[in-house]
């Protein structure tokens, strides 16, 4: 894990003079980057479930090599039988080397393997952030199938400096999101 990965290496010699060129920047600082990706799922069923809890921090904690943290619930909604501080998601935020590494295995090995992939969405939040919804873990070569007891979805982030969506759709695109082709209108 101490290696640099070639996404990291792929983004310094490759991205960073491409966007320079595209958006006419007069700095290397100017550039955006990927700053962090936050996996996230929320886990409505674990109000009844407390288990659920746990399988799916093994199963985060597995998937991105880090350990997954529960979130809490802010407030007591009677309706759901919720209590306030109640964990009802688990999420990860991984940094710099882990971010790479879990990126590239994203890209080159989880996308690829999901039946009739066609290419992720490419709306933006309009801050320069992407946030990719996957409906099973199961894409996941570090999930073993035969142990999953529920089919769990989870967002993933990527949060970017770029001040603009068009500046962080094209960082995205150099680390090489499989986005769908998009037609400007």
């Amino acid at each position: 894990m101490s290696n640099t990965t070639s996404l990291k290496t792929m983004y310094k010699e490759q991205v960073v003079p491409a966007l320079m060129k595209e958006f006419d920047y007069k700095s290397v600082m100017q550039v955006p980057k990927l700053e962090k990706i936050v996996i996230n799922q929320g886990l409505g069923q674990a109000v009844a479930d407390k288990k659920m809890i746990d399988i799916a921090i093994n199963e985060l904690t597995a998937i991105t090599g880090q350990k997954a943290v529960p979130t809490l619930s802010k407030k007591d909604v009677s309706n759901f039988k919720l209590r306030k501080k109640m964990p009802i998601g688990v999420r990860v935020t991984l940094r710099k080397e882990n971010m790479y590494e879990f990126l590239e295995r994203l890209i080159r090995v989880s996308l690829p393997s999901i039946r009739d992939f066609k290419g992720i969405n490419s709306k933006l939040d309009g801050r320069g952030n992407y946030t990719l919804g996957i409906e099973e873990q199961i894409i996941f070569p570090e999930i073993n199938i035969d142990n999953v007891s529920k089919i769990l979805g989870m967002n993933i982030t990527f949060v970017t400096s770029g001040n603009t969506d068009e500046e962080a759709f094209a960082l995205l695109k150099g680390f090489g999101l499989p986005f769908k082709n998009v037609k400007k209108s």
